[in-house]
């Protein structure tokens, strides 16, 4: 089953932010990863960024959750005034990652190619002909259907 959850960009306070989202939700994160947990040598991460978050995910019902991150200081500031958000598509094979990511792709640009990421997922990032951003993503880790939680 595919599904379709929001996907927020914060400068510097994801974890506030989420903290505050779980305080009107409720329920537990199901992941949260920094960017100093996902370093090695194919991604370097600098020391203003090592404690920020990479992933925050907080499920807000039994099949849909909320996602965010913090946008890594190489990438500069969101601007808050404007779309800092994208739809994350949660797919229930690489195959089907793939298919959607080149479909939706077409006539866009795409940011991050899909492919196996450095925190056991198969994912990639575009942003599509309409200027719409997506994210694309497998995780052989996390159900989509309606046992998510």
């Amino acid at each position: 089953m595919t599904t379709i959850n929001p996907w927020i960009n914060f400068n510097g306070n994801t974890e506030e932010a989420f903290d505050f989202y779980r305080s009107v939700f409720g329920g537990e994160f199901t992941r949260i990863t920094r960017f100093k947990d996902i370093a090695g040598p194919e991604f370097s991460v600098g020391e203003t960024d090592a404690n920020k978050i990479m992933q925050i995910i907080l499920p807000i019902s039994s099949t849909q959750v909320l996602i965010g991150n913090d946008v890594p200081e190489f990438m500069g500031k969101v601007s808050e005034n404007e779309n800092r958000s994208k739809i994350h598509v949660g797919v229930d094979s690489k195959e089907e990652a793939k298919k959607i990511f080149d479909g939706l792709s077409v006539g866009g640009q795409v940011e991050v190619p899909i492919s196996d990421g450095a925190w056991g997922t198969h994912v990639g990032m575009f942003r599509d002909k309409y200027g719409i951003e997506w994210i694309i993503e497998f995780d052989p880790k996390v159900p989509t259907g309606p046992d998510i939680v």
